[in-house]
């Protein structure tokens, strides 16, 4: 009798659940998987040595497009490292912005990370449910920088401006006539914060509406009960961090436990699962997405009552103002110096993490005085998950490849930088 060989295959990197450019090599026993090799680098554009050879403003925009789902939080720990540097305080009314956008960003992702996820399970309708959201939160960030995605709008010692007075409004149109637009402007006739403040206000309804479609959906629980368990000993020595720390049981978020800008002003709960399995980050994933809505309505609340600058006013980190950079001689040269040599930032070390969506995002970063770094090196969380995949994937069958890399929520901007 001959005997059976375990054979070889290749999931990916042009498979559409590989979530961009992962090459996993899968050894199978039939269809149980006995191993499983993820192959990385098809993404890396070696971001950390271009940013050696930028000014610390040049390097900023590199940020958003490490984890392009979730922009200002990778430019949130690169300008903190920077301002760590620096020993600068940041206006209240800046940190408070910077806490909103976060939270803005992490519903982004966790509304991508859901219609991608129940896609790759064969779920159609709720990547189409979130993007619905997420469009109008595309709104605000390219209201507030003009850009839908690499916003670049975190500056070190504050923001590049305060935010907008009016949202952009839809324009009549073949497809929609001047009634319809009219409906479609209803919440933007007034200024950022009232548009936002409207979304805080349905999107717990649209949470729930997702909610509907999985959370006790049977043929959800079969793909993800019991799939990819990790216990809390392991996740804690694979190195893993946000909800899929949290997805295992152990509390840990650097927003309550090392508070970050107004954290500690912040009235918020850190969700936690029992089982460590693909259902439990899930759930971990969805509560996270309310309890932003309510950090966002926390930030509006104070944005509205407390206007004030936005960003530092000392001209060696933060360009003067236009206007009177285009009257005084003193304000132009630091507007010049400050664009063509950059700032010089005092030499030392400096090491600053956000929670990310994604997990504990850090930014480790060498001065020695000049106006670039010396030595930048980014901790990506998706690094130490995808790490994990082989352990998380033994046993299980093919299909379920496909769920685990879906909970892992992998964006390999960062995993290959």
């Amino acid at each position: 009798m001959a005997e059976i060989k375990n054979y070889t295959m290749n999931f990916g990197p042009q498979h559409p659940s590989a979530h961009g450019v992962l090459r996993l090599v899968l050894e199978l026993d039939g269809e149980v998987i006995e191993r499983a090799d993820p192959h990385i680098g098809l993404l890396h554009r070696a971001t950390e040595k271009l940013i050696e050879h930028k000014t610390y403003l040049q390097s900023l925009p590199y940020m958003d497009r490490l984890d392009y789902v979730s922009m200002m939080c990778n430019e949130h720990a690169y300008v903190m490292a920077i301002e760590k540097l620096l020993a600068i305080e940041v206006p209240l009314r800046a940190q408070y912005i910077r806490v909103m956008f976060d939270e803005i960003t992490r519903v982004m992702n966790h509304l991508l990370w859901l219609g991608a996820h129940a896609l790759d399970i064969g779920a159609m309708t709720v990547f189409l449910y979130a993007f619905r959201e997420r469009e109008d939160l595309m709104d605000v960030y390219e209201a507030v920088s003009g850009a839908r995605l690499h916003a670049a709008y975190y500056r070190p010692g504050g923001v590049y401006r305060d935010l907008p007075d009016s949202m952009p409004l839809y324009q009549a149109s073949k497809i929609h006539n001047a009634k319809a637009i009219k409906k479609m402007n209803e919440n933007r006739e007034g200024s950022l914060l009232d548009f936002m403040e409207d979304f805080t206000n349905r999107f717990p309804t649209c949470v729930d509406e997702y909610e509907t479609l999985l959370t006790d959906n049977r043929i959800w629980k079969q793909r993800t009960v019991g799939i990819g368990v990790v216990t809390p000993e392991r996740a804690l020595a694979l190195g893993f961090s946000g909800p899929m720390l949290r997805g295992s049981g152990i509390v840990w978020d650097l927003r309550k436990k090392q508070p970050y800008e107004v954290y500690d002003r912040m009235d918020f709960d850190i969700p936690v699962g029992l089982e460590g399995d693909c259902y439990d980050r899930y759930l971990v994933r969805v509560e996270e997405m309310r309890q932003s809505n309510r950090i966002i309505k926390q930030c509006i609340a104070w944005l509205r009552k407390n206007p004030g600058s936005v960003i530092v006013d000392n001209f060696k980190v933060a360009p003067p103002k236009r206007e009177s950079m285009k009257q005084n001689m003193e304000e132009l040269i630091h507007h010049f110096k400050l664009f063509t040599e950059g700032m010089h930032v005092p030499s030392g070390e400096a090491y600053a993490a956000v929670e990310h969506p994604k997990g504990e995002f850090g930014i480790y970063i060498v001065s020695d005085g000049a106006n670039k770094p010396y030595r930048l090196k980014i901790r990506a969380p998706g690094f130490a998950h995808i790490a994990a995949l082989d352990e998380m994937a033994r046993g299980h069958m093919i299909a379920d490849v496909v769920a685990i890399i879906g909970t892992q929520d992998i964006v390999f901007g960062e995993v290959d930088r």
